[in-house]
C-alpha cells in the first residue's frame, strides 16, 4: 500500500510528524517498535514538558499514542531493514514492503555499535533480514546474532527452511528453541576474505556462511547512505530537510538537546515540511 508519508520511528518526534501530516489531510504510516518498549517509557518523572508536568514517561507516551491513533495514523510494528528511493520511497519492514511519497526519519539515537567486520561484509555474508536472505543459505551454516525479542523466531524460521543455525547473544533467551545451538557471547567479530567464512564469539571461532544481525533498529545511514551527518547526527536545516530530496529528519537523530519537547517541535515542523513537499510534487 502507498501512503503520502512514511515515518520511521514511533517516538514523540515521529508521532508529532505523523499527526501534523494528518492535520493537512495526508495519509501517514508510522514504522517502529511498540511504544511500551521505548527507553522513555521507563522514565520515572518528566517535569519539563509544557502543560503536562509530573508525568511518567509511560503516561506521556500513552497520551501521545492515543492522540496519534485518534488522528487516524496507521502503525506497522517492526524494524525497517532496507530503503529504496525511487518514485517516492519503498521501505522493507520484515517481510512487508510499504511505499510513501515522502519520508521522515525519527529513529532516535541508535546506541549499538557495529560489530567488527559488519560493514565490510554487508551483502557478502552479513544480513539484517532472515526472511529476505534466508533461502540463499539453505543447507549452510549460519549464525544469528540476536539483539531483539523476536530474534529467536527468526532463528526458528531459518532452521525451518534448512539452514544450520547457531544462535548467539549475551544471555540465552527463554523463547529460543531447545534444538538450536546457543553460544553465550558479548563480543562478535565477523571474518572472511571476499565473503564471510566465520564469526568469533568471545574469541571462539564458529565457521559460517552468513551472520544474521537482528537489532531493534538500523542507523539511518545504513538505510540511506547518501544522508549527510555531522558528529554522528543527521544534518538538517530549519525546515527539518535533509540533503536528500523528500527526506526529513527530527528528534534525537538530529542532535542535542535530547529532550521530548525538542523532539515534538521538530517532528511537527518535519511533518508540515513533508506536506509542503508532497503538495509541490502533486502540482
Amino acid at each position: 500500500m502507498k501512503y503520502d508519508l512514511i515515518v520511521l520511528g514511533s517516538g514523540p518526534a515521529g508521532l508529532a510528524a505523523a499527526v501534523a501530516a494528518r492535520g493537512r489531510g495526508k495519509t501517514a504510516l508510522v514504522v517502529g517498535n511498540r511504544w511500551q518498549d521505548s527507553p522513555l517509557a521507563k522514565a520515572e518523572k518528566i517535569d519539563n514538558y509544557l502543560g503536562l508536568p509530573g508525568r511518567t514517561g509511560y503516561e506521556l507516551l500513552e497520551e501521545f499514542q492515543k492522540h496519534a491513533e485518534d488522528a487516524g495514523i496507521e502503525f506497522l510494528t517492526g524494524r525497517a531493514i532496507s530503503l529504496m528511493a525511487w518514485d517516492g520511497f519503498t521501505v522493507t519492514v520484515g517481510a512487508d514492503m510499504v511505499q510513501g511519497g515522502a519520508l521522515v526519519m525519527a529513529p532516535g539515537v541508535v546506541r549499538q555499535a557495529k560489530f567488527p567486520g559488519e560493514q565490510e561484509f554487508l551483502g557478502r555474508g552479513v544480513s539484517y533480514c532472515a526472511t529476505c536472505d534466508g533461502m540463499l543459505y539453505r543447507g549452510r551454516d549460519v549464525v544469528v546474532a540476536g539483539r531483539t525479542n523476536d530474534a529467536p523466531e527468526e532463528a526458528r524460521y531459518l532452521q525451518s527452511i534448512g539452514c544450520n543455525v547457531t544462535y548467539t547473544a549475551p544471555k540465552k533467551p527463554d523463547s529460543l528453541d531447545a534444538d538450536i545451538p546457543f553460544v553465550a557471547a558479548g563480543k562478535v567479530e565477523i571474518r572472511g576474505d571476499k565473503t564471510v567464512s566465520a564469526v568469533l564469539l568471545d574469541g571462539t571461532e564458529i565457521p559460517c556462511a552468513c551472520v544474521f544481525i537482528l537489532r531493534a533498529s538500523l542507523a539511518p545511514t545504513d538505510l540511506l547512505p547518501a544522508l549527510e551527518t555531522e558528529n554522528g547526527y543527521i544534518r538538517v536545516d530549519r525546515a527539518m530537510k535533509t540533503n536528500v530530496e523528500g527526506v526529513f529528519a527530527c528528534g534525537d537523530c538530529t542532535g542535542a538537546p535530547l529532550q521530548v519537547a525538542k523532539a515534538v517541535g521538530e517532528g511537527h515542523i518535519a511533518g508540515l515540511s513533508a506536506c509542503e513537499y508532497l503538495d509541490k510534487q502533486t502540482k
